[in-house]
């Protein structure tokens, strides 16, 4: 069977850069730059991003583009017999457990679009917001409908085919998040207050670093950075198998790595100066979306409307991952089984509704069950992709592109540099096989001593 392909470059971009837009972007990245210090923050992010991120998203595409194949059979494609096929596989598992708990956080996204524009926040005080959120978490029927409503949706889009479903669905609503984004950002910057709030989130603030500490810094940019691309479960890998060699890889590595990063910088843009104008506290954390902005958009003129389309952004955001992802378990089951599309996504869009069901019933019904080290399920799912996962499955992508033991330095530059653009240059070759992977043992050793310390 030929192997579909995107239709157009733009179409690769929007895809590659949905998958790697997502909650982390516009919900995470936020919050890490209030409680890390702001603009001090934001420069070694992206400091980050350059180093780590465009070299490991030139190697996912590279072996995504040379094997023409999911990340389940690229191994076997790339170095035939070899142990290496076992990690295709993980990379199947690992987008799995990816959605068991990225399809219920996209789930509350849609909802809070439809509460917000109902009307159902207006009025509501901090505290009332704050038990809004509680009893959503509460309900997991109607969790179970906006989960399933995310699900279903999704595979409906991702049957259709790869240009005809996924590449047509998502250009548009890249567009349309991109649009939204904009006028959000314009928006908070004209408000009244607001300018402090763009200071403190662009002006980086030494003192303010080290108040919080360099090393506590450089770790969470660090690992923003690392894992706002997921890298490491093939997510990325699968868009290079499906775009031709008219371009080199790297350049097309840096374009997806400067949307994302619009998308995060632009997030902020959109929250800081909206705080500082209401006096809510950068430093919120996680809960910053869900119960601080409701309650910010209550005193904001016309902010029914615009929390709409704030949380219409958000589950944009959300829904491009999830579209990105799908498409990678599809072509993997695809692959394994040989089904047609629409039979696997069939059974797919059931498979994942029911691995679903854990993580929402983990906040109500099953709230006791605390899988490991005493996190509920959605912690723990997420402990096993972002903690374990991504870095490893990543340590093992540069592995094999860049020692004899896989499929080597030569066959990687190849591929890479096949086409016209910006090019993987012959003195990065030290940095990748030597430092890349330090980097990111690095993340994966922290990220343990984080999570069983905290």
């Amino acid at each position: 069977m030929q192997r579909e392909h995107l239709g157009s470059r733009l179409g690769f971009l929007l895809l590659s850069a949905g998958c790697a837009i997502g909650i982390g972007n516009v919900w995470k990245f936020p919050w890490m730059a209030g409680q890390y210090g702001g603009g001090a923050f934001v420069l070694v992010y992206l400091l980050f991003l350059l180093i780590l991120g465009v070299p490991t998203l030139t190697i996912e595409f590279a072996m995504g583009r040379a094997a023409q194949k999911s990340p389940l059979k690229m191994y076997q494609q790339l170095k035939p017999g070899s142990a290496w096929r076992w990690h295709g596989y993980v990379c199947l598992i690992g987008n799995v457990i990816l959605m068991m708990f990225y399809t219920t956080v996209a789930g509350w996204m849609l909802q809070y679009f439809v509460n917000t524009a109902a009307g159902d926040f207006t009025g509501l005080d901090a505290g009332a917001i704050d038990g809004r959120f509680l009893e959503m978490l509460a309900r997991p029927k109607i969790m179970a409908v906006y989960m399933g409503i995310v699900v279903a949706l999704g595979f409906a889009v991702i049957s259709a085919g790869v240009q005809k479903g996924l590449e047509r669905f998502t250009k548009w609503m890249m567009l349309a998040l991109i649009l939204l984004m904009w006028v959000l950002a314009a928006n908070s910057l004209f408000l009244k207050g607001g300018q402090e709030g763009l200071k403190f989130y662009l002006v980086p603030d030494f003192d303010r670093m080290k108040s919080v500490g360099i090393g506590n810094v450089i770790v969470g940019a660090m690992n923003q950075a690392f894992f706002t691309l997921s890298l490491g479960i093939g997510s990325m890998a699968i868009f290079g198998s499906y775009i031709g060699k008219e371009h080199a890889l790297m350049g097309e590595a840096v374009r997806v790595c400067l949307l994302d990063t619009m998308v995060a910088l632009c997030s902020g843009l959109i929250l800081f100066p909206a705080c500082f104008a209401y006096g809510v506290d950068v430093n919120s954390g996680p809960p910053l979306i869900f119960i601080t902005l409701p309650n910010v958009f209550n005193h904001l003129a016309g902010g029914r409307f615009w929390g709409s389309l704030f949380f219409l952004f958000m589950t944009f955001a959300a829904f491009s991952t999830v579209l990105a992802v799908f498409e990678n378990i599809v072509c993997c089951v695809s692959e394994l089984t040989l089904w047609s599309r629409g039979k696997v996504c069939r059974v797919c869009c059931v498979g994942i509704f029911l691995l679903s069901l854990p993580c929402l019933l983990g906040y109500n019904l099953w709230q006791n069950v605390r899988p490991i080290a005493g996190r509920d399920i959605l912690d723990s799912e997420d402990f096993l992709v972002s903690n374990l996962l991504l870095p490893l499955g990543s340590l093992l992508f540069i592995l094999f592109c860049t020692t004899r033991y896989g499929w080597g330095w030569d066959n990687f530059l190849a591929e890479a540099n096949e086409g016209k653009g910006l090019k993987v240059a012959k003195w990065m070759r030290p940095y990748m096989t030597y430092v890349l992977p330090v980097i990111v043992g690095v993340i994966f050793v922290v990220g343990l001593v984080n999570f069983f310390r905290g």
